[in-house]
Parts: C-alpha cells; sequence; structure tokens
C-alpha cells in the first residue's frame, strides 16, 4: 500500500497488524438473549453466538476497505475469569470458550491467540480466593505479598516460582480445555492462528508494584517461600560439586548447602551474621550511571554521555531512552527521549574511593560538564576506604543556557557492596521466570499447536533507565531460544529508536512479536509507516497495539484502556496515531 510516496511494505511473510480489544462482555456473557439487550449483546448470547461481531465492527472502522490479509487481531482470552465454582471446586466455562472457537471460525482474519493471566486482575471470582492461599503468592524476605494496585485496578502477586500450586493448576486447567476445544477446528480455521501468547508479563515482583520499581525505595523482591529457598540451594549444588567449592570461589564459610539461605538483609541498616546475606539493588555488582539530558535545538546527531572513572574514559552511552517522568516534570521539552544509563560492573574494582566525572558530547563541540560523584566500593568488612588515585579528565567547560540535565544515579559519595551470592539469587530469580514460561509452554506442546509459534508477552525493563531491571529478573526469559519466540511490550522510545533495533542485533534474535505496541507520542502516517517496517525487517511477526471496542461507532468496554489507539484518546497521541494507523490500512 503506497501514500503519497510512502509505504507499508507487505512482503511474502506480511507482518501481521494484530490489534488487541476487549472482548470479556461478550465472551463470559451467559445471560439468554432477551429483547432488552443491545444488538451487540444479542449476539454474544446464543447456541451460535461468539465475539465476531465486535471484532469486525471494531476493525472496519480501522480499516474501511478490507484489501489484504494485513490486519488481523489479537484474541485475548481471560484464563481465570474462564473459571466458575462448581462445589468444592471450580469448572471451566465451556460454552465461553465455545464462544471463542466461533470466534475464530467466524471471522474470516487472521490471528494471535493470547493466553491470558498475569498478576493484572480480570474480576475473576476465582482471584480472590486464590489470593488467600500463601502457597500462590510471591513471598518476600518479611513474607507473602499482599495485593496491590497498578493505576486502580488490582494487581495480584501470583508467584512464579513454583508450578505446583492452585493457579498454575488452574491456568493449566483452562488452558487444556481451551486447547481440545480448538484443536476440534477444522485445519484452515485452525491455520488462522499465526501465534499464541504465553500468560503475558511474567516475572518477579515486588512491593508497591505501581511506584517501586527504582533503586530508592527499601529493597525487597520475590521469591522467598520455603520452596524457592530450597529450590535455590539445589540450585547451587548444581553449580558446585561441594560446599568447599563454593566457599573458596565466594569468600564464604558455609559448612553445608542446607546452611545457605538467599540474601535479604542491607548491611547499612541491618544487623547481618554474615556478609552474604546482605542485599540491594547493587549487591549483585552493577553500579547504574544515569540521568537524563535535554538540549535546546540539537543537531541532528544523538548526544552523548561520556562517563570517566578516575579519569579515564570507560564508557560513552547516547542520550536517546524514554523519560517519561521528566516530560511530565517538563512539557516545554516536548520529548521524552531525555534519558541515558550505562551499567558499572564494579565487582572487580578495586575496594576504595572511586571518582566518576560526567560530560555530554556534541559532534564538533567541546565537551560540557554535567557533575562528578565519588562513590565508595566496600570490602566485606567494611573498612574505612582509601582514596583511588585518579588522573585528570580532559577540559570541560560548563552548561550554556538551553541545555538541562540531570544525574539520578549514582547519589554522591554513596556506599556499594558486592556480595557474590547476591548475583546467584539474580541469576536464580531469571531462572525461575524461564522456568514458569516453560511449564505453559510444555502444555502447548503437548496439543495441536506444538507447531504453531509461541511467544512470550514480556517487559523490557532494561529500557527504561529509571528501573531496576533485577527486581523484574526477566533478562533470561529475554534471550533467544528454540523453545518460543520472543514477545515483547514496547512503548516510547522503544517502540521507535534505536534500542530494540541495536539489543536485537546483539542478542540475535530471530522472528519476534511486538505484543504492546505505543509510541507515546503522536506520530503522522509517514513516520508510524517508517517504524512498523523497521519492525518488520528486523524479524517482527506481528505487531499488537490495544483498541477501543466499537460497535457501530459506540465504545463497548464500561472503561476505556489509557493506552489504546482511539479517535477519543487524546492521552499520549492516541487519537492522533488511530487516524495515522487508519491511513495506514485503508489506501490501496
Amino acid at each position: 500500500m503506497v501514500i503519497a510516496g510512502w509505504q507499508l511494505r507487505l512482503p511474502a511473510e506480511p507482518l501481521l497488524i494484530a490489534p488487541m480489544m476487549d472482548l470479556d462482555a461478550c465472551l463470559l456473557s451467559s445471560l439468554p438473549s432477551t429483547e432488552k439487550q443491545l444488538d451487540w449483546q444479542k449476539l454474544c448470547t446464543g447456541p451460535k453466538a461468539s465475539a465476531s461481531h465486535l471484532v469486525e465492527s471494531t476493525l472496519q472502522r480501522l480499516q474501511p476497505r478490507q484489501h489484504s490479509q494485513a490486519l488481523g487481531y489479537t484474541l485475548k482470552v481471560p484464563l481465570l475469569a474462564l473459571l466458575q465454582p462448581n462445589q468444592n471446586d471450580w469448572r471451566v466455562n465451556m460454552e465461553a470458550i465455545d464462544k471463542v472457537a466461533r470466534t475464530i471460525s467466524d471471522n474470516p482474519r487472521p490471528l494471535i491467540l493470547y493466553l491470558f493471566s498475569t498478576h493484572f486482575g480480570t474480576n475473576a471470582p476465582i482471584e480472590p480466593v486464590l489470593a488467600q492461599n500463601p502457597d500462590n503468592l510471591g513471598h518476600t524476605a518479611n513474607g507473602p505479598l499482599q495485593v496491590d494496585n497498578y493505576y486502580g485496578q488490582p494487581i495480584y502477586p501470583w508467584t512464579v516460582a513454583r508450578t505446583d500450586n492452585a493457579i498454575t493448576h488452574y491456568r493449566s486447567k483452562v488452558i487444556k480445555a481451551l486447547t481440545e476445544r480448538l484443536c476440534l477446528l477444522p485445519a484452515n480455521t485452525l491455520s488462522k492462528i499465526r501465534g499464541v501468547t504465553m500468560l503475558g508479563e511474567v516475572h518477579q515482583l515486588f512491593p508497591h508494584f505501581e511506584t517501586g520499581m527504582g533503586f530508592d525505595s527499601p529493597y525487597s523482591v520475590t521469591d522467598y517461600s520455603e520452596s524457592s529457598v530450597l529450590g535455590f540451594r539445589q540450585y547451587l549444588q548444581t553449580r558446585y560439586p561441594s560446599i568447599g567449592a563454593l566457599n573458596q570461589r565466594h569468600g564464604s564459610g558455609y559448612v553445608s548447602f542446607k546452611d545457605i539461605k538467599p540474601p535479604s538483609k542491607d548491611v547499612r541498616t541491618q544487623a547481618l551474621q554474615r556478609f552474604e546475606q546482605h542485599i540491594d539493588a547493587y549487591a549483585a555488582g552493577q553500579l547504574p550511571i544515569s540521568g537524563w539530558a535535554y538540549i535546546n535545538n540539537h543537531s541532528v546527531h544523538t548526544p552523548t554521555v561520556k562517563i570517566f572513572l578516575n579519569g579515564k574514559l570507560t564508557a560513552e552511552v547516547p542520550v536517546h531512552l524514554s523519560r517519561q517522568d521528566v516530560r511530565v516534570a517538563h512539557p516545554e521539552f516536548k520529548s521524552a527521549d531525555v534519558g541515558w544509563r550505562h551499567d558499572l560492573d564494579f565487582s572487580q574494582m578495586a575496594t576504595g574511593v572511586h571518582r566518576i566525572d560526567l560530560a555530554l558530547a556534541q559532534q564538533g563541540q567541546p565537551l560540557l560538564y554535567l557533575g562528578t560523584r565519588t562513590v565508595s566500593v566496600m570490602s566485606r568488612q567494611q573498612t574505612a576506604p582509601e582514596v583511588i588515585e585518579a588522573t585528570a579528565v580532559p577540559a570541560i567547560g560548563g552548561l550554556p543556557d538551553g541545555i538541562s540535565a540531570s544525574i539520578d544515579e549514582p547519589q554522591n559519595q554513596a556506599s556499594y557492596y558486592f556480595n557474590p551470592l547476591a548475583r546467584e539469587w539474580l541469576v536464580f530469580r531469571n531462572a525461575q521466570v524461564v522456568s514458569y514460561l516453560n511449564h505453559f509452554n510444555g502444555l502447548l506442546n503437548q496439543s495441536c499447536f506444538a507447531d504453531t509459534p509461541h511467544y512470550t508477552h514480556q517487559i523490557v525493563p532494561q529500557f527504561n533507565p529509571s528501573w531496576d531491571s533485577g527486581k523484574y529478573a526477566t533478562t533470561a526469559s529475554l534471550q533467544p531460544t528454540k523453545r518460543w519466540h520472543t514477545g515483547i511490550s514496547l512503548y516510547g522510545e522503544s517502540s521507535y529508536g534505536t534500542s530494540v533495533s541495536n539489543w536485537l542485533k546483539l542478542s540475535s534474535h530471530g522472528r519476534y512479536g511486538v505484543t504492546e505496541f505505543h509510541p507515546l507520542i503522536a506520530m503522522g502516517p509517514e513516520r508510524l509507516a517508517t517504524i512498523i517496517n523497521q519492525h518488520h525487517h528486523q524479524g517482527a511477526a506481528f505487531l499488537s497495539f490495544f483498541l477501543e471496542t466499537r460497535w457501530q461507532l459506540e465504545r463497548v468496554t464500561a472503561a476505556p484502556n489509557l493506552f489504546s489507539f482511539d479517535p477519543d484518546n487524546q492521552q499520549f497521541g492516541s487519537d492522533q496515531l488511530y487516524e495515522s494507523m487508519k491511513l495506514l490500512l485503508s489506501k490501496p
């Protein structure tokens, strides 16, 4: 399709545009058809009911003239909401599953099947019941997490540390019932399903989910349940042939593996019986150096921040990462792409006081001074650190008018302790996420969907410079694997900038899916087409974004999604993104 000299390219294996609608009001409806129901509700009830009419009504508004297979949809199936109380157990709502099957059959468009079940609540009756059992919840060192909120939506802190609990059992039960029913569909109907995404955002959790993703709050992560602690010891036994080998590597003095507990205390504020108990956001050996810089009327070349350690240049990072918090605080910048970050591995640095100098660099311009931080790399004995000798940095000028900047990390005169056991704990927590995903991947492999591409639906916290990625422990689940394809949710710069492109190149990903897409800024059709083409050329098989469900122009859902592409949603330029997408999909 070509529009005014630019085009959305659709090669032999086209990228599937697969917007995600909320069809719960239709799929979960069990009321008989009555005269008082709206037209769309009547089509959701009865022996031939499906949600196909809502899918088509919504998509035809986005693409008035259907002329290709470029536009499909993401069919989100809320797993826990498909469970109904049945005496002392919960039964699967087969009526709803039949409607899912008929939706796929009745609608001619290709789709991504989204097996949705994350920590985000769905008003499912089983959720508060499962939340009463601590076996289903993520545990901090202080016990199970409590039900939380995210923008007013309940967050259920389901654990990813085990698969022998009720939450996993019921998720699995619905998936088995759903796949068994869908596998009865004719082959030509099943072929519409281009991929299956598993669960949604699967990661470790932490207290204060909406605000606690950074480095400054008291450090608390999951999972410290009894079974997880036992699993950690077993993991270490696979890593080390004996407790002596572990002690030699870590400088510890354990008598046996049974004595090992995951790190859970902060050496600065709590008494430790042994140093290996220490943990905080930095204990695994990574020191984030981050901040933001805004240059009024800067050149087309991306500015960088040069990082000098004890006078020697140790890193240079681009200023381009999304900082939505900065954009909110400084709307006059008219951009959120002002962030920068470098993670410094201090685990091999000498103990002592180190100097970090930061300078803003622009092509063809002299360096500009951002600031200096002195940080102490501490010994486990907490002896007073000596100042490390440093050389002079190059000449650096002061910041002129028109440039605003801030250094977020590290704090000046901060101290850092590397604990090798904390690094092992982080690796283990990552492995728990992978293991949990693998359980559900195995369920799909036991069905007719074994050869259908499977995708994760993961967040990529490392692209937000103010977030502590270690809290989420998603790094391992984002690595390429033959077991499934990576699905990633991209917001802001990660959706359109170079962060994801560079990461994909370095990590050798093949096909991937964009499970949630929102640039968080308004875009015209030309730029939007460029971004979609970029993802396609990088290997994206599909691109999904939230779309408000419409029937004859009226919104069906009671509460709009904050991130929906919709002509009535002015948040984050969503109305303009909708119109741009409509232009892309509507022109021959």
